[in-house]
Parts: structure tokens; sequence; C-alpha cells
């Protein structure tokens, strides 16, 4: 229901638009243009991404020794002016990825278009989980100096409908197509036909969107816009928008893995249970039971819990692990929110697995993957879950198509 908009709400405005895309060229392919977005990409991976010369993220990742990105501007006028890169007529674009998670194969299919900024008071686009304000300044600089988006943020709205769906597969032209490391088949294409996409604009105009990935780069685009109030371009924000009722929305957990610095496992795990209700179990139990819990922990000593609520305070937000975890167990025995203790995070539980086994960190929360509705109903109450709650799989990759807004 929180996706129906009342009829006297102008919803969204998410329009087509004169794209800049990579020209591939001799001795050249779309690998050498386009990368994971900017925030999970490790080091070695970028310095292979960053040998190819027009690689997106020697734009996106190379700030001067001052934090702005000065020297990246130029690359990208330069890329323009020798056409490396090629402007196309107002188009929305298809941006269809096929994976496998949990033995199933999947494919997920966004519309990219640009989307009118506006406050989340509007009610019209939903936020779900807060944001780091220093990744917002860093990002900020990049937009003032770019005068261009070169990532897209990504959005869960209604739908087009079937009739809309089976135009949209009958015109889009494709582009590019990539196989990545991962075994995720990109494909890139193109929707140039006028009327197509005016259709495509106006079914748009009576939705809501919430933000699924990307909320650091809407609120700096937000940011920016307020920023260039006479400037109608400056505006909006690149994004890609999936369909509330796409088969490929495939959402993980985001794991907690703790390192406690002075607060030993024995305190912790005593603190813990006053808490909350504890059950110790193997590993194995901990895994194929998760899903009848809160949530599970592992700690350095090999022993493992699952973890509910002994009551949620009369506060919705514990029915939700990632909060419970946060407030009774992150904040309220290990103290990280007073700099205690030092929290990282995995989406992938075999990773997390590992290193605690070699005894990388003094505790790991194991989550359970998120419930779409439970992200809707949250956000429709205006309810911010805690920092990466959700890992949408897989990520929207970047350097496809660049907006330019000067």
């Amino acid at each position: 229901p929180l996706l129906i908009p009342t009829q006297e709400n102008i919803m969204v405005t998410f329009l087509p638009f004169k794209g800049y895309r990579p020209n591939i060229r001799a001795g050249e392919t779309i690998a050498d243009r386009v990368s994971p977005p900017y925030d999970v990409i490790g080091e070695e991976e970028l310095r292979q991404l960053q040998s190819k010369r027009e690689n997106v993220t020697n734009l996106t990742l190379s700030p001067d020794a001052d934090k702005r990105y000065t020297q990246a501007r130029k690359r990208l006028d330069e890329m323009v002016a020798d056409g490396s890169l090629k402007q196309d007529e107002p188009s929305y674009y298809i941006y269809d990825q096929t994976f496998s998670d949990g033995g199933k194969t999947y494919t997920r299919r966004g519309l990219v278009g640009i989307l009118r900024t506006e406050e989340y008071s509007e009610g019209n686009i939903i936020p779900h989980e807060e944001t780091f304000s220093k990744v917002k300044a860093d990002r900020l600089n990049l937009l003032r100096d770019m005068e261009t988006h070169l990532e897209s943020i990504f959005g869960i709205f209604p739908g087009l409908g079937k009739e809309l769906d089976r135009k949209v597969d009958d015109s889009a032209r494709l582009l590019y197509r990539y196989v990545d490391g991962n075994g995720v088949e990109h494909r890139y294409s193109r929707i140039c036909d006028e009327g197509l996409c005016k259709e495509i604009s106006e079914k748009l105009k009576d939705q809501k969107m919430l933000i699924a990935d990307g909320h650091h780069r809407y609120e700096t685009a937000l940011n920016y816009a307020k920023e260039n109030p006479d400037s109608e371009a400056k505006q909006f924000v690149l994004c890609t928008m999936v369909s509330q009722d796409d088969a490929g929305l495939v959402i993980w957990p985001t794991h907690r893995l703790i390192d406690a610095g002075d607060i030993g496992e024995t305190s912790a795990i005593k603190k813990i249970g006053k808490a909350m209700t504890m059950t110790e179990v193997t590993e194995e139990e901990m895994e194929s039971r998760l899903k009848e819990h809160l949530f599970g922990m592992m700690f350095r000593s090999g022993r493992c819990f699952l973890l509910d609520n002994t009551s949620d305070d009369g506060n919705v937000m514990m029915k939700l692990d990632t909060y419970a975890a946060q407030q009774k167990i992150l904040y309220g025995v290990y103290k990280s929110d007073e700099g205690k203790s030092k929290i990282s995070y995995d989406a992938e539980l075999g990773s997390v697995k590992k290193a605690m086994a070699e005894k990388k960190h003094d505790a790991a929360i194991v989550l359970n993957a998120p419930c779409l509705q439970t992200i809707w109903d949250l956000a429709g109450q205006g309810k911010r879950m805690p920092k990466k709650t959700t890992f949408f799989f897989p990520k929207i990759w970047s350097g496809w198509v660049f907006y330019r807004m000067e």
C-alpha cells in the first residue's frame, strides 16, 4: 500500500537525457572503461582498473592533492574532445544483469535516466539507510569539479506495466555486453524512440521511488542542486530504476565484524546475555537455523550463538536485526559509538567465516537477508535503517553512460 501514491501528489520526474558513453575503438573493449561503483573497489582491483587510461575510476577516484578533481575534469574534457566519449540524442537506457545466487540464475533489469532531486520531506524519494557525512564531502567536490554524474544511484519503483515493458523490449538496441570476473553478465541497451521515451516519463509521474543503493550520491546531488538553483540541468541525478516486482531483486545482508579493543569476550557475552536471549549452538547450527532467529554471533574462541530480543521495548525498529544489533550490542556492549571498538562490514558469509577462523576479529554479527517489504514499510514510516543494512546484489557498475550538466 505504501507504493500507491495519493491522487493529489505529483511524484518523481524521471527523464531521458543526452548521455555521453564510451566510443569503443580498435584495441579496446568495454571492460577497459567500466568498473564496480567507487565504494566497493579494493586496492589491487583499483590499480588494475586505473592502468586503463580511460577507465571511469580515473575520473571518480583520482582526486588531486587538495582533494579536488581538476585533473580528472581535464581528462574528461579530453575524452569528449578526442571522441573517446560520444553523445547520444535524448535516450533512456536499459541495464540488464544476469547472475547466479544460491544456485539459481536471475536477470535484473534497470531503466536508466535522470531523476530530479528533491527533499525527502516531499515524500516522493524515499531513503532507507543512514549515511556518512565524510563520504558526501568528497563526492560533492567531485560534482563541483566534474559537473558530470559519472555513477548512477539505484532506485526501486512500482514498474512500467506489461504493455510498456513489451514496448521497451521491442525498442531497446544493445550497445555493450560484458561478463565480469564474478560471472555477472552486463548488457547495456538504448531506447531513443521519442514517443516511447515520452510514454515512460509520463508513466513515472505518478510513482514514488525508494533509494536502494546510492544514498550518499543522492544526498550529494541534492546539495549540489541547491548550490546551483539557476541551473535546471544541475537539479538532476543519474539514476537506474528497477521495478519492485523484478525477479532479479536479490538483497544480501551486510554482516558486522567487531574488533573489540579492551572489551574481553567473557565480559561481552555476559553483557549481551543480559540484553538479549542467547542460545549457544555450533557454527553449522547457527547457519542452518539463522532464519528462525533475529541474528547470530561468532566469537574469536569459536563459540557461536543465536540471538533474539527479550522485548522490543515498544520500538518497531527493534524487530529489525541490524537496528537491534547496533543498539544493544555494537553501542550497548562494545561502545562503538564512543570509539571503544572498530566495526567493519562484509556481505559474504563465506568471507566472514574465513576471517573468524583465522582469528582476524574478536566477534562477528551474522544477519539474515533483509526483506524488501520490510524496507518499504519502515521507510514509508520515515524510519532510517542503520548504515549498510542492505546489499543489493549485484552492484550497478559505472562507466556505461555519463550525464554532463555544464
